[in-house]
């Protein structure tokens, strides 16, 4: 079976149509709620669904599309009817198509505002709608600033505290980027990257042990870095006054404990990431139909059709792949 743990909705037109109204009105009129015909809804997935037929993909896990997600919006109330209409919308077509999706939700998060805010939408969408996972934005400001403090921070307590609670994971995956220094895909690499250095350069794992972090794209650059961060871990060539068995295995043992999905596109970054981390500790994930189905001019597929490149590497045991394409996602998010 194979499980992808990375995917965004495929939504009719009616979901956008309610988002530009409650941006033209900033919410001056009271709430409403996205009305749009089961129809339209099974029309929007039909090329949805023809992807993952083509694919060989059994099961997606299926999130609002993050860029769409406005945390950076005034007032914060749209912003919380915004991401109910998602994960609703959502909800509607894990029931229609029960065996091929699970919903991950999206958070209400706004800049400025303590996160606490966001957890009512978490418990319902896991407790009512059935979804197994959320989203977490680690810069719901969108300008890469210090407006939200970093993910090793006490701010984010209490999330992880319900994900304990709940007994599901939180998925690293920033959303709209405001700076005209880089795009939004740019913007993802980097916040998760922060994220994932605050994340272990924290006491979280030990305030919070059964804590289950996913981290989106392959862990942005931290695996493939792993060696630079590292280093100032390790004693320097002057002096021993450093633990060596400590210190230099802190970092790798530490980054083990989070989880990564194969949102790369290339064979090599994927085998550098299955080398560096484990396939004990990594979700095939490709974040299709999105941004990586255009066609790679190398192979002549779709640059998010990993799954050939995954299945030719001698390095990794059937045991391996198997766990990669299935049994780590059935663990970790209980399917």
């Amino acid at each position: 079976m194979i499980i992808d743990i990375h995917a965004h909705v495929s939504a009719p037109a009616e979901l956008y149509a309610y988002q530009a109204n409650l941006l033209a009105s900033r919410g001056g009129q009271r709430k409403s709620t996205l009305k749009v015909e089961d129809e339209k809804v099974e029309r929007a997935l039909k090329p949805h669904l023809k992807f993952l037929d083509e694919a060989g993909t059994d099961l997606q896990l299926l999130s609002p599309r993050p860029y769409t997600m406005m945390h950076h919006e005034k007032p914060d109330k749209i912003v919380h009817w915004y991401i109910e209409a998602c994960n609703d919308l959502i909800a509607r077509q894990c029931r229609m198509h029960p065996n091929r999706f699970k919903g991950v939700a999206a958070l209400p998060q706004s800049v400025g505002v303590p996160i606490e805010q966001a957890l009512p939408e978490l418990e319902r969408c896991v407790r009512e709608l059935g979804f197994v996972g959320c989203l977490i934005n680690p810069d719901p400001g969108a300008r890469g600033d210090d407006s939200t403090p970093a993910m090793g921070e006490e701010y984010w307590y209490l999330l992880y505290e319900k994900l304990v609670e709940l007994d599901v994971p939180g998925m690293i995956h920033s959303s709209t980027c405001l700076s005209s220094r880089l795009s939004y895909t740019l913007h993802f690499i980097l916040e998760e990257s922060i994220a994932v250095v605050s994340l272990l350069n924290s006491k979280v794992f030990e305030e919070f042990p059964s804590l289950k972090i996913v981290v989106a794209h392959g862990g942005g650059a931290i695996p493939y870095h792993m060696g630079r961060f590292m280093a100032g871990r390790y004693p320097s060539r002057r002096g021993h006054e450093r633990d060596l068995k400590g210190e230099s295995q802190y970092f790798e043992n530490v980054a083990k404990k989070l989880h990564y999905d194969t949102c790369l596109y290339t064979p090599e970054a994927l085998e550098l990431l299955f080398k560096v981390i484990g396939a004990n500790n990594c979700m095939f994930g490709t974040e299709s139909p999105g941004a990586g189905s255009a066609v790679n001019p190398r192979t002549n597929r779709a640059m998010d059709d990993l799954k050939p490149f995954i299945e030719g590497f001698d390095f990794l045991s059937e045991a391996d792949k198997r766990n990669i394409f299935e049994l780590n996602a059935r663990k970790l998010y209980r399917i």
